[in-house]
């Protein structure tokens, strides 16, 4: 063996061990391992003992003898382990499907929980059906303790009933037994469909979750009742209730998709709602009564509700920006305060539904805040201007290229009046350039201030506002600002195709670089270039126009043109909705100038100011009687 050989090996073995130690698991992953290995240990081994238990009692009278006692001994570790809740510990799961024209939500015994939930209206980003969560992963249950014991609902087994007699086989490869599906009536759709799971803990003392589902409603009952649960854990005790999701991507990845937009929100009772970051992982104990807590997505959210209140909660959040299949773990544990009655009723509700304003504002609980459509002036415009106007022409037209389309002119009409002021002013200031111009060559750069007051003074003279251009800004600003809120949360955008665009709700693309620029990405959205491409001729048409300002002010001529630049970087990685409205919004705007220049005379302009710059300024009212009180008092009035 050479020096070379001995070499590549030293280099292959000191690689593997360098790869092991940095992708070692950390403790934490060791120890849910672990606890998952010894609970699937502990079910199988219970497994092998009844299975042995059936095959050797009809051949062998005394291994059924030694079997019974087996049983026995389990029976009693079970008891010592949940006392009352004993007889819950072992079962058999089955999974029961309540199921409406909107959803579907499907609760197993084991843990009398939701154990996933459907939202049959709409497909992932790859056509797969939509799972808000789902899986073994996820906790959904109460937590207390009892005869100094801690008692966790998941890991016990509930009896299911029904109050209507609606519950059928699942599936043809479903086997018997192990599910079944609660649905409704197509002919009676008003009615209700209820789910009882129930843990019994003996002598007539139960815990109950109640599921009551309705016809075209995203909304469900969960009540929590008990009996005689103050005599097992206590009086004046609490309880835990426990709700955490892993939460699945259902979008493509972007910059600023999923990610971005998913967070938990949460409202005070009688108070506003706030949220955890969406940037970061975060945690919060909310000490105050609590009406409801919302695990959100971009698009759909999973909202637990109280009818009253929570007395106060605690609210994590975890990130998983690298995981491909995940977007954050959310978990959720509220304080249940426990009644000394014999009975007890916590009732709630839970929401597994989209993000769509008008399906959030009719429950009336706040939840259309989620959608952080802007605050205060930017979310009015949302709400009562785009959002009626948006929803108006969806009733009618199905192309959403078409609607953006009509949204824009829509919008354009509105502040046309102000755009026209803006030009008209404009148009006042070319006039009066040869004025400028010499009022600059008098006073030169040595005397910059004075020739700022004597173009001040001239402007007032010839009563032109230099800041009435700025006066459609001031109610185009609030529109522009209320689209990029609009457009990227608009679930009616989600999955709707216009052009080259497959779906409006995120970015276009017509080329994916085979590398990443960065802030830019690894695709080329053309609705962005025409938007950026439009929007420099549109700055560069504008400062032609308004030459005697950007001589003023040189520096705003650069800023100006570099701002379509910074916009395609960001708008690359944005809704191709967005994008495609600000593309048509600067094309409309050109049409506009074109109009005005046609409707507006400059020469009769000209001559309007000329002649009003001979005509001697008025003083105005309050002018005048401040002279008044000065002649009274014998003081000379100030000249002009």
């Amino acid at each position: 063996m050479d020096r070379n050989t001995i070499s590549g090996l030293v280099i292959i073995f000191v690689i593997l061990i360098t790869f092991s130690y940095f992708n070692k698991p950390s403790k934490e992953k060791l120890e849910a391992a672990k606890h998952r290995q010894d609970s699937i240990e502990q079910v199988q081994a219970q497994q092998q003992i009844v299975a042995e238990q059936k095959a050797n009692q009809a051949v062998n009278p005394e291994a059924k003898e030694k079997a019974d006692s087996t049983a026995a001994n389990i029976v009693d570790n079970r008891k010592d382990l949940y006392g009352a809740f004993g007889d819950a510990a072992t079962g058999t799961e089955k999974f029961i499907t309540l199921e409406n024209n909107l959803m579907k939500v499907k609760v197993t015994t084991k843990g009398g929980r939701i154990y996933s939930v459907e939202l049959k209206n709409y497909k992932t980003y790859d056509g797969k059906p939509l799972i808000l969560f789902n899986g073994e992963a996820n906790r959904f249950g109460l937590n207390f303790f009892s005869q100094n014991r801690s008692i966790e609902t998941d890991n016990l087994f509930f009896t299911p009933s029904v109050e209507a007699d609606s519950m059928v086989a699942s599936g043809p490869n479903v086997p018997k037994g192990k599910e079944g599906r609660i649905g409704f009536n197509e002919d009676h759709p008003g009615e209700s469909q209820t789910l009882t799971m129930r843990l019994n803990a003996g002598d007539g003392k139960f815990i109950e979750y109640v599921y009551t589902i309705k016809y075209n409603s995203y909304m469900m009952d969960f009540n929590i009742r008990s009996q005689g649960l103050s005599q097992l854990i206590g009086q004046n005790a609490y309880m835990s209730f426990n709700w955490a999701i892993d939460v699945p991507r259902q979008e493509k990845k972007s910059k600023y998709g999923e990610d971005r937009y998913t967070t938990i929100y949460y409202k005070y009772h009688q108070d506003e709602v706030n949220s955890l970051s969406t940037s970061k992982s975060e945690s919060q104990d909310l000490t105050t009564s609590v009406k409801w807590i919302g695990f959100k997505q971009l698009f759909f959210s999973s909202v637990l509700i109280a009818d009253n209140s929570f007395t106060s909660a605690k609210i994590s959040s975890n990130k998983q920006e690298e995981n491909p299949h995940y977007l954050a773990h959310f978990a959720a544990d509220v304080t249940i305060p426990v009644d000394n009655a014999q009975t007890q009723e916590v009732p709630m509700k839970m929401f597994f539904g989209p993000n769509q304003y008008n399906v959030l504002k009719q429950y009336k609980l706040q939840l259309d805040q989620e959608l952080n459509l802007g605050w205060t002036v930017i979310g009015w415009v949302n709400k009562y201007i785009v959002i009626p106007a948006f929803d108006f022409l969806r009733r009618y037209i199905n192309n959403f290229g078409i609607i953006i389309l009509l949204l824009t002119i829509y919008i354009k009409l509105i502040i046309s009046p102000f755009t026209y002021k803006s030009y008209l002013s404009q148009a006042k200031m070319r006039a009066l350039k040869p004025e400028i111009d010499e009022i600059k060559a008098k006073y030169g750069k040595e005397k910059a201030m004075e020739a700022q007051q004597a173009t001040m003074a001239l402007y007032k003279k010839a009563g032109v506002n230099p800041m009435g251009g700025c006066l459609p800004m001031v109610f185009q600003f609030p529109i522009l600002i209320a689209m990029f809120r609009f457009f990227p949360v608009s679930i009616e955008l989600r999955q709707q195709s216009f052009l080259w665009a497959h779906d409006l709700s995120s970015y276009d693309s017509i080329f994916h670089l085979p590398f990443t620029i960065p802030f830019y990405g690894d695709h080329v959205s053309l609705f962005c270039l025409l938007m950026t491409v439009t929007n420099v001729f549109y700055i560069k048409m504008n400062n032609e126009m308004n030459a005697a300002g950007t001589q003023q002010m040189p520096g705003m001529k650069t800023m100006m043109y570099m701002m379509p630049v910074m916009f395609l970087f960001i708008f690359n990685n944005y809704a191709a909705g967005l994008s495609l409205y600000y593309f048509l919004s600067l094309l409309f705007t050109f049409l506009q100038m074109f109009i005005f220049k046609k409707a507006i005379d400059e020469d009769k302009i000209r001559k309007q100011i000329t002649t009003k710059q001979k005509k001697p300024a008025k003083k105005s009212k309050f002018q005048q009687r401040l002279e008044d009180v000065a002649r009274q008092r014998g003081m000379a009035a100030p000249k002009k």
